[in-house]
């Protein structure tokens, strides 16, 4: 007979997970090579042979991690798309060209704010940060780098923006979640979110100004027109490259679902790259008597292998190598090995048992929702996905919201405050993993830098306490619920 599990026995799994990714720090130079998943598939089993003792039988925790991982398959096939797209626009002249004309228009001191600004405005337009980070994001962080700021910065930035149309897009499967599973309305949902998002961003936009303002642009380790004498020299930078982007940015608009559109992006690029850049074609293949075999090689090698382009300066280099959709696997081992973790953990109803003390010890409305940002942030580290942080908090609280007298838009801003906001400081969550390989930079290195999304969840909890637009139910209302 199956019983409720103790909270010290809900704990034991994520003590020894926390335990095991602390050691693979200090013991590993490259914790996604695959330490960070044996860590999630020991503690998963850790978990799992708790929650056998608890009652539950095998069949029921194999059934919950394959709906788990079922439910993750999106992302995964979506993470392999967006390694093919960036090879694919790389060999084309796509990335390279957005760079190349970049560094003209983008002045150094002002690229920080730059960066948020054009992440911002591209992914509420597409309302997907993915789609943001794995196109312009990639163009801006060579950009950022060739003029000499830290790529962890640069990506924090990029985050931040990408982040910003993630939250308040009307496209965005985030913005219409929360409410769903807060009781709101998608509109009301993202007026009343102005009043926690504009302010963060104002921050976030005051930050990266004065650290732009603060370097010295003069110790580049990459001079700038080098960069764009040698991507000059190596592809053709035909500004009708940017057709590309625009097209892709447009089906997206036009919301076509993300794989078709991923696809069609990088189908775009092979058929460019065969067109603009006959001599990368060459390069890739080391084919130059037969253009035919030569381009099917070439294209395909970029869209599921590595790439490396070679161009007159060796620093250029490293900016211009791509691994495609085998640069994925490590992620995809990762998000597959956390789901098995988040699986088992759900199963055994451990994740709501450590969360039960938490709503309990809730009794302010400011505490309300600081419990609830701590939930959020809590199951994008135990359950490992951005989904399941909305969620369950969300089927968690909403009750009690609305029996503190609190609109249901309340709760909505808050699961989107930390759920969508956090999801991407998390190494080992989906978002984290996928932004971090996809940028090529650690989730531990660029988390400082992701002003957007640390303010975020704080400045919720900031108007909770200080009572600053929190929406009440009126006496009306509840008579009306009362007669419904």
């Amino acid at each position: 007979m199956k019983r409720e599990a103790r909270l010290t026995e809900a704990l034991l799994p994520l003590i020894l997970l926390i335990g095991l990714l602390t050691s693979n720090v200090f013991l590993f130079d490259d914790t996604l090579a695959g330490s960070n998943q044996m860590a999630l598939l020991l503690a998963a089993a850790a978990a799992g042979l708790l929650a056998l003792r608890t009652g539950l039988r095998w069949g029921d925790i194999e059934k919950k991690i394959v709906d788990t991982i079922k439910s993750a398959m999106p992302s995964i096939l979506i993470l392999l798309l967006i390694g093919s797209l960036a090879g694919s626009w790389m060999i084309s002249g796509v990335v390279p060209a957005m760079i190349y004309y970049g560094l003209d228009i983008i002045s150094p001191k002002l690229f920080l704010f730059t960066a948020v600004a054009v992440s911002a405005i591209v992914s509420v337009a597409t309302g997907s940060s993915w789609s943001t980070v794995a196109t312009i994001g990639v163009a801006l962080l060579g950009i950022g780098t060739a003029i000499g700021i830290n790529e962890a910065i640069v990506a924090g930035a990029i985050i931040s923006g990408a982040y910003f149309g993630d939250k308040m897009s009307p496209l965005s499967d985030t913005t219409n979640l929360a409410p769903a599973m807060a009781g709101t309305d998608i509109f009301t949902h993202i007026r009343y979110m102005t009043f926690t998002t504009v302010p963060s961003l104002v921050l976030t936009f005051a930050i990266f100004l004065v650290m732009g303002f603060s370097f010295d642009f003069s110790d580049a380790v990459v001079d700038v027109q080098n960069v764009k004498i040698a991507i000059e020299g190596t592809f053709n930078t035909n500004p009708l490259l940017f057709l590309v982007p625009i097209i892709l940015l447009t089906i997206i608009v036009l919301k076509v679902p993300p794989l078709p559109a991923l696809m069609a992006g990088s189908v775009l690029g092979v058929i460019f790259a065969v067109i603009f850049q006959p001599h990368i074609i060459e390069q890739v293949s080391g084919i130059s008597n037969n253009f035919l075999k030569a381009s099917y090689i070439s294209t395909m090698q970029a869209m599921f292998g590595d790439v490396s382009l070679h161009t007159a300066d060796e620093n250029v280099n490293e900016l211009l190598s791509t691994s495609g959709m085998r640069g994925m696997l490590d992620t995809i081992w990762l998000i597959l090995s956390a789901m098995v973790f988040g699986g088992t953990m759900e199963a055994a109803g451990f994740l709501r048992r450590i969360t039960q003390p938490i709503v309990k010890a809730a009794k302010s409305q400011g505490s309300l929702v600081a419990s609830t940002v701590g939930t959020c942030v809590f199951f994008n580290a135990t359950a490992s996905d951005q989904y399941i942080s909305i969620v369950v908090p969300g089927r968690m609280y909403r009750k009690v919201y609305e029996e503190r007298g609190l609109k249901p838009e309340v709760l909505s801003r808050t699961l989107e405050d930390s759920g969508t906001m956090t999801s991407v400081l998390i190494p080992w969550n989906t978002c984290g993993a996928t932004q971090s390989r996809v940028l090529g930079v650690g989730t531990w290195d660029y988390l400082p830098y992701c002003f957007f999304n640390i303010i975020s969840p704080f400045m919720s909890i900031l108007f909770a306490y200080l009572n600053i637009r929190i929406r009440k139910i009126t006496s009306r209302e509840k008579r009306e619920v009362v007669v419904q």
